[in-house]
C-alpha cells in the first residue's frame, strides 16, 4: 500500500507541473530600447562584421558567468569590436545566460549594418562597438522609462525617490572591489494610503571605478522622471528605477524548516492514503499557483510604461 502511495502522489505531482508548464516556460527577456546611430555603418560581408558576429557569439558563450558581467574583443585593428554584457544583480546565472543569448542575436537584427549598439532588456543591456569601451563611463544615450500611473502628493513623493536613490546609489558605487555595483533599498511610504514601500534598485557595469560609477549614477537619478508611480533611466554603463511594488528578488536568507513527519501508512487499510496524499499535493500546487499570480501581476504592472529618449537637450521620443 505505501508503494501505491507514493507512485499516486508522483503521478498527481506530474498532471500539476504538466498543466502549468505551458505557463512556466522560459520566455525571451523583456525588451525595453535600442540605440544603434545610422551615422557610421559598415558594408555587408566586410571584416568588421564578421569581428562583430564572432564577439556576439563569444558574449553569448560567456553569459553564465558567476558575476554577470564580461567584456571581450575580437579582430584587429582598424576592425577591433569592443563588447560586454551586464546582467541584473539578482538574478540566476540561468537567466542571465539566456537574456544574453537571445540578446547577441537580436542585436545583430535590430542594428543590422551599424558600428556600434546597444539593446537593453529587463534583465540585461548588451552593446558593442569600434571604440574602447571598457572601464570607461557612458552616460548617453540616457532612456527615460515611466509609469503611466501619476502620484497625488508629488513633491513629497519626488522628494523620498531622490533621497533614497541616492542612497542606493552610493552603496552601489561604493561596492567592494571585485564585487557586483549592484544595489537594491526599501523605504516605508508612510504619507500615502496607495501603497506602503518604496522600492529601488541602481546599477553599474562593474569595470567602472568608484567615482565614475558614482557619476553615472547621479546623473541618470537626476533624469528619473517626477511625479510617477514608477520610473527608471538607462544608459550604457548605468540603471536605475524605482517601483512602488517589489520588481527585484529578495535574497533567500530564512532557511526552510523541516517539512512535517507523515504518519506511517497502515498498511491493512487503505482509508489514511488519500489525506496524506492531499496534505502532499495539495500545498505544493497551491504555492505554484501563488508564484505564478505573483509573477502575472508583476508582468502586468511593468507593462505600464512609456519611453522617452532624454539627455543633453535631444528630443524626446514617446514610444
Amino acid at each position: 500500500m505505501q508503494s501505491s502511495t507514493v507512485f499516486i502522489t508522483l503521478w498527481l505531482l506530474l498532471i500539476v507541473f504538466s498543466v502549468l508548464s505551458p505557463v512556466t516556460e522560459a520566455q525571451p527577456p523583456t525588451y525595453r530600447y535600442h540605440d544603434c546611430p545610422n551615422t557610421t555603418t559598415f558594408p555587408i560581408n566586410s571584416t568588421y562584421q564578421a569581428n562583430r558576429d564572432t564577439l556576439l557569439t563569444s558574449l553569448s558563450s560567456n553569459g553564465s558567468r558567476g558575476n554577470g558581467f564580461y567584456n571581450t574583443t575580437a579582430g584587429r585593428n582598424p576592425n577591433t569590436v569592443y563588447g560586454l554584457f551586464l546582467c541584473r544583480g539578482d538574478l540566476s546565472t540561468s537567466v542571465c545566460q539566456a537574456c544574453v543569448t537571445f540578446g547577441s542575436t537580436d542585436i545583430s537584427q535590430r542594428c543590422p549594418v551599424e558600428i556600434e549598439a546597444v539593446v537593453w532588456y529587463d534583465e540585461c543591456p548588451l552593446r558593442y562597438s569600434d571604440r574602447n569601451i571598457f572601464s570607461a563611463v557612458a552616460e548617453e544615450p540616457a532612456i527615460i522609462l515611466f509609469n503611466f500611473q501619476n502620484i497625488s502628493d508629488q513633491v513629497r513623493f519626488d522628494s523620498q525617490v531622490q533621497e533614497v536613490m541616492s542612497g542606493t546609489a552610493s552603496q552601489a558605487a561604493n561596492a567592494a572591489p571585485g564585487a557586483k555595483k549592484f544595489a537594491t533599498r526599501e523605504a516605508d511610504a508612510n504619507f500615502t494610503s496607495s501603497f506602503r514601500t518604496l522600492y529601488t534598485l541602481a546599477q553599474c557595469t562593474p569595470d567602472l571605478p568608484t567615482s565614475d560609477c558614482d557619476r553615472c549614477l547621479r546623473y541618470v537619478t537626476g533624469n528619473l522622471p517626477r511625479g510617477r508611480q514608477g520610473g527608471r533611466v538607462l544608459s550604457p554603463s548605468c540603471n536605475v528605477r524605482y517601483e512602488t511594488y517589489l520588481f527585484y528578488n529578495l535574497n533567500q536568507t530564512e532557511v526552510a524548516s523541516p517539512p512535517p513527519l507523515v504518519p506511517a501508512v497502515s498498511r491493512g487499510n487503505g482509508r489514511r492514503t488519500w489525506p496524506i496524499i492531499v496534505a502532499i499535493v495539495v500545498p505544493i500546487a497551491a504555492s505554484i499557483l501563488v508564484l505564478l499570480l505573483a509573477c502575472w501581476v508583476s508582468k502586468r504592472r511593468a507593462k505600464k510604461y512609456n519611453a522617452v529618449q532624454g539627455g543633453n537637450g535631444k528630443g524626446r521620443v514617446i514610444l
